[in-house]
């Protein structure tokens, strides 16, 4: 979708360097626009979707196992242990890829339980299954059969470095589209200048380029269990040298003669 936003608000353009008035103003807007939604996206990701997934998680860590007997509320702080018979199994069907179960025999939680893979428990289920599932805060966070054992979508994962890199995005995104939208709607710096905020090929270049590094940077940092606040600054390091590598292959001056 930024790809789009910035092509529609005409970068993705192989014309004058020198955009038309009207059209650089518009232009700048655009992308000042963008920006400041994207600091609030950042802003969002660090001050509350992080927080949340990381007390979430070590809520559940902590969560005691519940008090023996029938339970009397769907909504527990305890983490139970509750008997279903699977009645539906869907692995892999549909064109979204649906991997669920739909289970039943419990006093409050029958239904479906999605998950994000098919194995290790989902693709050996079937119809009839007598299965055991954890249940906390009213939600079914796995099921087990034998020794196999899969985690719901529900189920809290220590995975913040994602949520880090995702507000790490978000904020160079809006860095970038700044000072795109800034120069394009000042005109400050001359041809030379207006050349090195183009679309093609600069500023798809860079936007690709955080895209890449924030998603692989953040996988490579929950597989090897990466503190998550070293995240941005790993993911914004990577950029600032792809970004020097990008001008200095590629110079504004040689683009803009070259058309």
């Amino acid at each position: 979708m930024a790809n789009r936003t910035l092509a529609t608000a005409g970068l993705a353009v192989d014309g004058p360097s020198v955009l038309r008035p009207l059209r650089r103003v518009l232009t700048g807007l655009v992308l000042i626009a963008v920006s400041c939604a994207a600091v609030l996206g950042c802003r969002s990701a660090f001050s509350t979707w992080l927080p949340r997934e990381i007390g979430r998680y070590q809520d559940y860590e902590a969560a005691p196992p519940c008090p023996a007997g029938p339970p009397t509320h769907a909504y527990e702080d305890c983490v139970r242990t509750v008997r279903f018979t699977v009645t539906d199994v869907h692995a892999g069907a549909g064109s979204k890829g649906d991997h669920s179960a739909t289970v039943t025999g419990s006093p409050f939680w029958n239904g479906t339980v999605d998950f994000g893979d098919w194995d290790p428990l989902l693709t050996a289920l079937h119809k009839g299954d007598r299965v055991t599932g954890t249940v906390w805060h009213g939600s079914v966070m796995t099921l087990a059969k034998g020794g196999a054992r899969q985690s719901s979508i529900d189920e809290p994962r220590d995975e913040p470095q994602m949520v880090a890199v995702a507000g790490t995005f978000a904020a160079l995104l809006a860095v970038l589209t700044f000072v795109f939208g800034a120069i394009v709607l000042t005109g400050v710096g001359g041809s030379r200048l207006q050349a090195a905020v183009r679309w093609r090929p600069y500023g798809m270049r860079l936007l690709t380029t955080v895209l890449t590094v924030c998603f692989v940077v953040g996988l490579i940092c929950v597989w090897t269990g990466v503190a998550w606040w070293l995240t941005p600054g790993l993911s914004t390091l990577i950029v600032a040298v792809a970004a020097v590598v990008i001008y200095r292959r590629d110079p504004p001056r040689a683009a803009a003669s070259g058309r």
